[in-house]
C-alpha cells in the first residue's frame, strides 16, 4: 500500500489509500505514460479500495473498464461501471471507492492546459474552473470517440518504439485528447465552442501562411498558427478552407512535402540520404513521409534523389 500512495503521487496526485476489507489480498497494478501535461493511465485493483485526495489540482476522468467506482466530489455522489465515465474538476476534494478486480483509465489533464486548449479553441481568454458534469455515457455520443483515442494512447503504453513517443505525434495527440474533451462534454462554454466559427480574414490566413513558408521545418501546431495570425483556431480553420481550400495543417505538410521534393531533385545522391532530407523539413516518421510524397509527386524519394544524380 505505501508503495501505492507513492506511485499515485508521482503520477496523480497526494492520496489516501483505504483497504475496507483489510490489506489481505491487496493488489495493485499501473501502467501509466506522460505527455507534458497530460497523464494517462490503466490502474487495477485487486481487492476493494478507496482513494481520497483533501484537493485536486486539475481535471481528471475515470473510465472503468472492469468493476465498478463510486465517487464524491463537489457535493454528488455518482457510481459507474462499464460503460460510463466519472470527471473530476480542480480545486475540491475527491473520494473514489473501487469494487474488487476493479480497473480503470485515469486521465489527468493539468488544469492551466485545458483551459488554455480553451482560450485557443476561442480566440479569446477564458475564466476558470470549468464545470463538468459529474459523470457521461460512454456508450454513444462523441465522448464515446474520445475514450476509443484514450484507449489507443492505453494500448501504446508499454510499446518503448511507439510512435507516441515521438515528439510531434506526441504534441498532436496530446492536443487532440484536450481539444476533443473539450467539445465532447458539456460546460458553461459549450455553446459558444460548438457554433459556427466565422472564417478569419485573408489578412490572418496570410500571416500563418507567412509562418509556414518562412519556417516549414519548425513544429508548428494550429494553435501556434492561429496565435500568429491573431484569430481563434476555429476562425483560422474556417479562413484556410475559405481562402486556401484546405486546412492549416494540411497546407504544411504540402509546404514540407515541396521544399523536401526540391532539395531531393537538386542535391548529390552520394552526399545526401532521403532520411536527412525528410528530418531537415519537419518528418519524423520516414515512412509516412515516403507515404505523403508518393501520393503527391508519383514517386518514391529515393527515385526523385537517384534521378537527380
Amino acid at each position: 500500500m505505501d508503495d501505492t500512495r507513492s506511485l499515485l503521487q508521482r503520477f496523480y496526485y497526494p492520496l489516501a489509500v483505504g483497504a475496507p476489507a483489510g490489506a489481505e489480498g491487496f493488489e495493485f497494478r499501473a501502467d501509466v505514460i506522460q505527455l507534458g501535461p497530460l497523464t494517462v493511465g490503466q490502474l487495477g485493483f485487486g481487492a476493494p479500495v478507496t482513494l481520497d485526495a483533501n484537493e485536486l489540482d486539475a481535471y481528471h476522468v475515470s473510465i472503468p473498464t472492469g468493476g465498478h467506482v463510486t465517487a464524491r466530489h463537489a457535493g454528488r455522489e455518482v457510481t459507474a461501471g462499464v460503460g460510463a465515465a466519472i470527471l473530476y474538476g480542480p480545486g475540491r476534494p475527491a473520494f473514489a471507492a473501487h469494487s474488487r478486480n476493479s480497473v480503470k483509465l485515469d486521465v489527468k489533464i493539468e488544469r492551466t492546459a485545458l483551459e488554455a486548449e480553451l482560450a485557443t479553441l476561442l480566440g479569446r481568454p477564458v475564466a476558470g474552473p470549468l464545470e463538468l458534469p459529474p459523470a457521461i455515457d460512454l456508450t454513444a455520443g462523441p465522448f464515446r470517440s474520445w475514450a476509443t483515442l484514450i484507449r489507443l494512447l492505453r494500448d501504446e503504453i508499454a510499446e518503448p518504439e511507439s510512435l507516441v513517443r515521438q515528439p510531434l505525434i506526441a504534441e498532436h495527440l496530446r492536443r487532440s485528447i484536450l481539444s476533443g474533451l473539450l467539445l465532447s462534454v458539456p460546460h458553461r462554454y459549450s455553446d459558444e465552442l460548438t457554433a459556427p466559427a466565422s472564417a478569419g480574414p485573408p489578412r490572418a490566413v496570410r500571416r500563418a501562411i507567412d509562418a509556414v513558408q518562412d519556417e516549414p521545418e519548425r513544429a508548428f501546431t494550429v494553435g501556434d498558427l492561429a496565435r500568429i495570425a491573431g484569430v481563434s483556431v476555429r476562425s483560422l480553420q474556417e479562413g484556410f478552407r475559405r481562402h486556401v481550400g484546405c486546412a492549416p495543417m494540411t497546407y504544411l505538410l504540402h509546404v514540407r512535402l515541396t521544399r523536401a521534393h526540391e532539395e531531393l531533385r537538386r542535391e548529390d545522391p552520394a552526399g545526401v540520404t532521403v532520411a536527412a532530407v525528410a528530418h531537415r523539413w519537419g518528418f519524423a516518421h520516414l515512412g509516412r513521409f515516403a507515404s505523403a510524397y508518393r501520393n503527391r509527386f508519383g514517386v518514391c524519394p529515393s527515385q526523385t534523389l537517384r534521378d537527380a544524380g
